[in-house]
């Protein structure tokens, strides 16, 4: 998996994004790939994404209450994408204001267990419900305890 490290923090995660009105989904997808990694369309391929809408919650010492608008947490589509194009193509100073200022590739449930705590629940709902794409025969076992710690 592409994991990438907040520009000035030691804090990983997947790149994300809002979706503008007018976008859909896969629109957003596509732009805030550009924008966060560098990659083009034609560097990646859909695999599948969720069949609904993930969400999670800020800790409410982190809202920015003077924030406009107000933030209390998100609602995010996942996609599962494969790199066909080049690892070159990854250029993380794309836009003035990078996100990521490096990244590597992770065994696929290492993002579950060390992103942000409060993100945790919603990255293992979502690469459980994407495993199968990757993993028809079933998943590891080590996947069955965390989705059950994540549930709880």
């Amino acid at each position: 998996m592409f994991w990438a490290k907040r520009i000035g923090q030691d804090s990983w995660q997947f790149p994300q994004g809002g979706i503008r009105e007018s976008e859909s989904p896969e629109e957003a997808l596509y732009r805030e790939l550009r924008e966060e990694t560098g990659l083009q369309p034609e560097h990646v391929e859909i695999i599948g994404c969720t069949r609904k809408w993930l969400r999670y919650r800020l800790p409410k010492h982190l809202i920015r209450r003077r924030a406009r608008p107000l933030c209390i947490g998100q609602k995010q589509r996942w996609f599962l994408l494969r790199l066909v194009g080049d690892e070159m193509h990854v250029r993380l100073d794309i836009t003035t204001t990078p996100e990521f200022d490096g990244w590597c590739w992770v065994d696929y449930w290492r993002p579950a267990r060390e992103v942000v705590f409060f993100k945790r629940q919603v990255y293992a709902r979502a690469l459980q419900e994407l495993a199968p794409l990757l993993f028809p025969d079933g998943m590891p076992e080590d996947v069955a305890s965390l989705t059950e710690r994540g549930s709880r």
